[in-house]
Parts: structure tokens; sequence; C-alpha cells
């Protein structure tokens, strides 16, 4: 196991940066609905998604939660192990794969947002915590790429 110089500190910074985004993207509003009965007026974030599905949908709660929050949290706190030398660089491709699956839950709000925009009800419309988190993922995503092709 390497020490954190052998990648560069760009990466180190970039990936705790992201230790503070996420959660600040969790929170963010990611659509904000007007017009649509249940939703009139409400901002809605990964938070207030989860916690709005799990009385419902438990199971869909559980899987945004772990796709959209565990994951690329873990992932990100993995990835700093592996920065500072406390876990392998072998840990690197299924890092990658994590960050992977975490766009999931991306494409799962864009396509809620086109559905809802497609039924014609009323209005919806992405805020900026969308971009936040996409963002967040894919930082994540291109720090691991680039972390693994630093130790190699």
């Amino acid at each position: 196991m390497s020490g954190p110089r052998s990648a560069p500190r760009a990466l180190i910074w970039a990936n705790l940066a992201l230790l503070i985004l996420f959660p600040l993207a969790w929170a963010a509003p990611l659509v904000e609905a007007g017009l649509i009965p249940f939703l009139d007026g409400e901002t809605i974030s990964i938070l207030s998604g989860v916690a709005a599905l799990w009385a419902d949908e438990p199971l869909l709660a559980g899987l945004v939660g772990l796709f959209g929050v565990a994951m690329p949290y873990a992932k990100t706190l993995a990835l700093a192990g592996v920065h500072f030398g406390r876990l392998s660089s072998r840990w690197l491709p299924a890092l990658e794969v994590l960050g992977k699956l975490s766009m999931a839950d991306v494409f799962l709000v864009a396509l809620a947002v086109i559905v809802a925009k497609g039924v014609g009800w009323g209005r919806v419309e992405t805020a900026w915590g969308l971009p936040l988190f996409a963002g967040c993922v894919l930082a994540s995503l291109a720090i691991s790429l680039a972390t693994g092709r630093a130790r190699r």
C-alpha cells in the first residue's frame, strides 16, 4: 500500500471536497413542482424524496437512499482510504463500478422530470441541486478513474 503522495494532491483535495459537497447536494432542491395537485409548489431534494417515499414505497426509498446517498459517500470515503494508504489500490475497480451505479439516481430524477412534463400536469422545473448532484457523481467517477491511472 502506498501513501498519499502516489496520487496527485489535486485528486486528494477534490475527493475530500466531495465529503462536503455530497451532503449539500442531497439537501439541495432537485426539482420544483408547480400546479401539480399533490406537489404544488414543493421543492424536492434527494433527502425529502427519500422521506416522502418511505411511507408508501419503502423499497424504492431504500434503493434511492442506497444509490443516491450511501454508495456515493462510501465510495468517496473508500477512495480517501486509497489516497492515504489505508486501502489497497486493488479497491479501485470496485470503486469505479460504485461510481457508475451512483449515476442511476441522476437518471431516475431526469426520467421523472421528463415523465412529469410529458403528462402535461402543471409544471416541473429542474433546480440547482440536480446539476450539483450530477456534478458530484461525475467528479467522483473522474477522480477514481484518474486515481487508477496515477497508480499504474
